[in-house]
């Protein structure tokens, strides 16, 4: 199937390629969430920049925690 749009996130290419350690994912997840809880909500730009940053500070976060979860 193919879409119109190119996806926020690709698994076939977006995958983690380093798995942060847990202290510092967190760490840098709560840095980007208080830095894109100021965003501006009726700027669209602001609004794209806050969901990647997001996105990929969670993806980390959850690679991180199964790396610990998996004894890695």
């Amino acid at each position: 199937m193919s879409t119109s749009y190119n996806p926020l996130y690709d698994p076939e290419t977006d995958g983690p390629v380093i798995v942060p350690p847990l202290h510092r994912a967190i760490a840098q997840a709560r840095k980007v969430l208080d830095e894109k809880a100021q965003a501006n909500i009726h700027d669209r730009d602001a609004m794209i920049r806050a969901a990647c940053g997001l996105d990929y500070v969670l993806r980390d976060l959850l690679a991180a925690l199964d790396a610990k979860e998996n004894g890695q």
